[in-house]
């Protein structure tokens, strides 16, 4: 059996072999930058444990694998022009290096050459390899869609930001699994048990994602931190403190939130003064894990044994032990 650190290199071997294009070297060279940055590949790696897991051979879900990486990374450089981001996994992001006309350009083409990859999928399983895809596309371009409308309402509720997040980051974890599922050949109910589980653990991920980004570590957590705040962003944090914290805690934070011109190390260090003066730091792990909780009861239903899921509860877990 393949452990995850073989599949992992698998998954980078695959990456390698892509097809090398080189002219015009100014839209190629961002994609070879982005891909050659390594990282854990979560998405890939949980789309080959699941195959694995139900039977099924990784090897059999390497293109489908491939795919949704560099579909991930076609949606990171967007998604840094978008949030301004200047570092992504402690390198400049491909707008910073090169320019936004570039980085839209690179991830339009990575776009495409995800769906290039998926479809050397074995052809019986492609016709259900393109809905979950596609459908997952549009849905993270709704979540995306989302964020970007929740920067300039005031309408904001945490049910909403979960609803966001589910689709921006969720729904590709849970689309990894699933795939995996249907390459091995997995029935149609332990395809959507896999999915759900994906689904919840992605909104732990991401807003544990979103705690890394007020206390994290930037050496160790590979961006700026501090982001989200700058950037106004309605994240869990920000709601729960406007709905815990005391009417001026609650009045300052919105003022806060309502400039983009404020000087940005001073506005970080207020807002993560109410933030922790209003334990939203507690709050917001302890949502995390019941999160987690259900991710794990999803699991549990799905009839296969605790030696079988194994692996894919060590990653489980070690995605949420990402350090501050």
């Amino acid at each position: 059996m393949f452990s995850n650190e073989d599949l992992h290199q698998k998954i980078a071997d695959s990456l390698k072999q892509l097809p090398v294009y080189n002219e015009p070297a100014g839209l190629y060279e961002p994609i070879s930058y982005t891909l050659d940055q390594g990282g854990k590949r979560l998405r890939p790696l949980l789309a080959l444990i699941s195959t694995r897991m139900f039977g099924g051979n990784p090897d059999k879900a390497l293109p489908a694998a491939t795919a949704i990486e560099i579909f991930h990374n076609f949606t990171l450089l967007h998604d840094d022009i978008i949030d301004q981001a200047p570092l992504r996994r402690g390198r400049d992001t491909v707008y910073k290096k090169w320019n936004i006309n570039t980085a839209i350009l690179s991830g339009d083409t990575m776009f495409a050459i995800a769906f290039g990859q998926l479809s050397k999928s074995d052809p019986e399983k492609l016709p259900d390899l393109m809905k979950v895809f596609t459908q997952t596309a549009v849905e993270v371009c709704e979540g995306q869609q989302y964020d970007i409308d929740f920067e300039e309402s005031d309408q904001v509720n945490i049910s909403g930001y979960i609803n966001m997040i589910r689709l921006k980051t969720a729904v590709l974890l849970a689309a990894s699994l699933k795939i995996g599922a249907i390459i091995a050949g997995a029935d149609e109910e332990d395809c959507e048990k896999i999915y759900l589980f994906g689904e919840n653990l992605g909104i732990a991920f991401q807003l544990q994602d979103d705690l890394l980004d007020a206390f994290g570590d930037e050496g160790v957590f590979g961006k700026k931190t501090g982001g989200d705040i700058v950037a106004n962003k309605k994240t869990y944090l920000y709601l729960k403190a406007l709905k815990s914290a005391g009417s001026e805690d609650g009045e300052r934070l919105k003022a806060l939130y309502s400039k983009r011109n404020h000087n940005d190390e001073e506005k970080v260090a207020e807002v993560l003064e109410i933030f922790t003066r209003n334990n939203i730091k507690s709050f917001t792990e302890n949502t995390i894990l019941d999160y987690y909780s259900v991710a794990m009861k999803n699991l549990s239903e799905i009839k296969l044994t605790d030696e079988v899921k194994a692996p894919l509860l060590l990653l489980a877990e070690g995605m949420l032990k990402r350090k501050y």
